[in-house]
């Protein structure tokens, strides 16, 4: 996987980012690279579900793995790598206390060796990358000569960083406060790519806008945003022509939403709620009118039980009548 698929992606997002989400955003943009929430190697390997199943059309994407076992992270991987997944990618940036206890996610930086072999034992069972998700420091441990001993020590083993442009507080923040409150250093991460120009370098954090993500594409090779392109997911739709390719087409909201149509009844025949489905949609009309009674209708009818597509109609007239009176 070259440095061209990683030049855009949405973040893997716990309890956020499942095959459902991943499935509307590839409608929406066919070249973003997609990640998986993450997944403990305690689940794949000893849980009772199929914490590895996608559909051939979210690809391509990441597995979001988490775990320090150097050989319970090696067979996952191979396991994902059978499946067909696209990459791997190490989470040493997750600061939660659930993630702590487990010994993985952000406090993983202050043992770099440990990551090392983490990362080695990994790309010695798949050919497929492995990549690391980090931040740019852990608690007291905040220097740029901190965040460089740690990118050095595990570069041998991988050469593709997406970094968090904030330090984790490991105790003290929650995790959502771990994403607002550290303040954002993206010159920290341009510093990385100047000092380290044959890694592949993507940022991360607080980033919103299309003229944001143009700009951290001049001194990084890639940028993952988060929770902007799950809020306001219209975002996805220009990414292609913006980001990759200026021929690429702008797919129309309605357009996605219709096109998501047989996914929605399919699943619907095997059992699915509507609204494990349709939660991620919500923002898709962001900014139009109709978008309040849209996201109204969803909210009080897709959990209902029975509920199928004709929910989703009534949904998608409220935006279409709306918009034809303009």
């Amino acid at each position: 996987m070259n440095s061209v698929l990683n030049r855009f992606s949405v973040a893997p997002m716990l309890d956020w980012t499942d095959r459902h989400c991943r499935y509307f955003h590839r409608i929406l943009t066919k070249q973003t690279l997609l990640y998986s929430e993450m997944v403990t190697t305690g689940a794949i390997l000893f849980g009772k579900g199929d914490y590895l199943a996608f559909s051939d059309a979210e690809q391509p994407i990441s597995l979001q793995l988490g775990g320090s076992d150097p050989l319970a992270l090696a067979k996952c991987a191979k396991l994902a790598e059978q499946r067909g997944y696209n990459e791997i990618n190490l989470n040493v940036g997750c600061p939660s206390d659930r993630v702590q206890n487990g010994m993985f996610g952000a406090c993983l930086m202050g043992n770099a060796t440990l990551v090392g072999d983490c990362i080695k034992a990994m790309q010695d069972q798949v050919s497929i990358p492995v990549t690391v998700k980090t931040r740019i420091g852990i608690d007291e441990h905040d220097s740029y000569e901190f965040l460089c001993q740690f990118i050095e020590t595990v570069m041998p083993y991988s050469s593709t960083f997406i970094v968090h442009a904030r330090k984790a507080w490991l105790s003290g923040l929650s995790p959502k406060e771990n994403r607002e409150i550290p303040p954002l250093d993206y010159e920290r991460v341009y510093q990385l790519k100047q000092d380290y120009p044959q890694l592949t370098i993507a940022i991360n954090g607080g980033i919103k806008t299309l003229d944001e993500i143009k700009e951290h594409l001049k001194h990084v090779d890639g940028v993952m945003v988060g929770r902007e392109a799950y809020q306001n997911p219209i975002l996805l739709a220009n990414i292609d022509q913006q980001i990759f390719d200026a021929n690429s087409p702008i797919i129309d909201p309605i357009d996605a939403i219709k096109q998501l149509y047989p996914y929605i009844e399919k699943e619907l025949a095997q059992g699915t709620q509507l609204k494990h489905i349709m939660r991620h949609t919500l923002g898709i009309f962001n900014g139009q009118k109709g978008a309040k009674q849209w996201r109204r209708h969803l909210s009080e009818n897709a959990h209902k039980k029975g509920a199928g597509i004709e929910v989703v109609d009534r949904a998608l007239s409220f935006v279409q009548s709306q918009n034809l009176i303009d």
